[in-house]
């Protein structure tokens, strides 16, 4: 028997029956409308359960079948990537836009790096964090691809993870411009791409070349 297609953009539940999908707010930043778009179509479908994720997205959960199509034209949102071989998305912290301790940009880099990446190809799912300062509060040291700033320049790591097999990421490079940190990243997963195997995470990969090859492969 022919496997079910799943509908666009959705994701299938432990029920094997409701679908779950996750619109894309790129580093956790949301206005009114988008707000008031998510409480409309949780009113009118009478979505069962929105949660927050650790992505900084919400999701919707326990729609049927029928109802997905519908809702994403409600929405008027993009999809934001949760189960593919792709980059998910961008976590970041406030950084200079309103906190106290932030030292660097980290919402206008990491809106960047958000538009450059988020869906590109790769291996394995793969998550960025851009915190501002080295309080870290993006999660930077356990991501694929993390950025800290500091008073001289971002400090990029590669090969965190957090999952079930916890791994603190290796420092790539320090004391980078926004611009070197940019090109730094598209250059490291372009390295994943060819060198990773099919869902095999950035923290195995690390893990098994070591970041010294890392560094001699792409600085």
């Amino acid at each position: 028997m022919a496997q079910k297609e799943t509908p666009k953009g959705a994701i299938l539940q432990r029920d094997k029956k409701t679908y779950a999908i996750v619109p894309r707010t790129p580093v956790g930043l949301v206005t009114p409308d988008v707000l008031e778009a998510l409480a409309r179509v949780g009113r009118k479908f009478e979505i069962p359960i929105m949660k927050i994720t650790s992505g900084q997205r919400i999701a919707l959960v326990g729609l049927e079948e029928e109802q997905v199509d519908a809702v994403w034209e409600d929405l008027k949102m993009d999809i934001g990537p949760a189960v593919g071989l792709c980059v998910h998305y961008v976590q970041a912290c406030p950084g200079t836009e309103v906190c106290k301790l932030g030292i660097r940009d980290s919402l206008g880099l990491g809106l960047e790096l958000e538009e450059m990446f988020v869906g590109k190809e790769l291996p394995a799912k793969l998550k960025v964090g851009v915190s501002g300062c080295p309080m870290c509060c993006a999660e930077s040291y356990v991501r694929d691809v993390g950025l800290i700033g500091k008073p001289k320049g971002w400090t990029m790591v590669v090969g965190g993870n957090a999952s079930g097999r916890p791994r603190i990421a290796d420092v790539l490079a320090e004391e980078l411009t926004r611009q070197e940190a940019v090109e730094l990243v598209k250059r490291f997963l372009d390295y994943y791409r060819d060198n990773a195997g099919k869902r095999s995470r950035s923290a195995r990969l690390l893990k098994k070349v070591g970041i010294d090859e890392v560094k001699k492969a792409i600085l």
